[in-house]
């Protein structure tokens, strides 16, 4: 049970991760030093055909976000084995790809935790977030969803990544 103290919130300092990539290297949010942010996006894993609607546009936005000074990393609980076949198969050459997100760590970054209802899901799986970590580790800003068809206009987010060197400050910090 997670109180409002626990919980991630904008402003505060993100949990820590430290994940496995698709291709042998290891993803820390510790020790990464992105130009401006690190763009974590936390998807439901390979059973999810939203989430490769999701990650398919992400790609082809990957490129413009690091101009623009975000290291994306797509992160899921999914296996080795099923991440490599989200990326493979979902077409996702331009996206680090993090993967065996245990529970516990899903919890801390304050994610919604599923069980499985088909049979194509793993036993227990996070719901789709979205988070802009500062080089400082201290969120800047956070989308949290219960549901796999809530995911936020990544356009509109890539036009929004300038407002942090003009300034704009973290919402949602009171």
């Amino acid at each position: 049970v997670y109180t409002m103290e626990t919980k991630p919130t904008p402003g505060n300092f993100a949990p820590n991760l430290e994940l496995k990539l698709i291709g042998g290297e290891t993803f820390s949010l510790k020790s990464s030093k992105p130009q401006l942010i690190d763009m974590l996006v936390f998807y439901r894993g390979y059973h999810c055909p939203l989430c490769k609607d999701f990650l398919h546009k992400l790609n082809g936005l990957a490129g413009a976000f690091l101009e623009s000074g975000a290291n994306v990393v797509a992160v899921s609980m999914d296996t080795e084995e099923r991440a490599q076949k989200s990326k493979e198969e979902w077409g996702l050459d331009n996206l680090s790809i993090a993967y065996g997100l245990s529970e516990e760590a899903a919890r801390a970054w304050g994610l919604h935790i599923t069980e499985s209802i088909k049979e194509v899901e793993p036993q227990t799986f996070s719901e789709p977030a979205l988070f802009w970590v500062l080089a400082d580790k201290k969120i800047y800003l956070m989308d949290v969803a219960s549901m796999p068809f809530a995911r936020p206009d990544l356009e509109l987010l890539l036009a929004k990544v300038p407002a942090i060197t003009a300034g704009y400050p973290a919402r949602g910090t009171k």
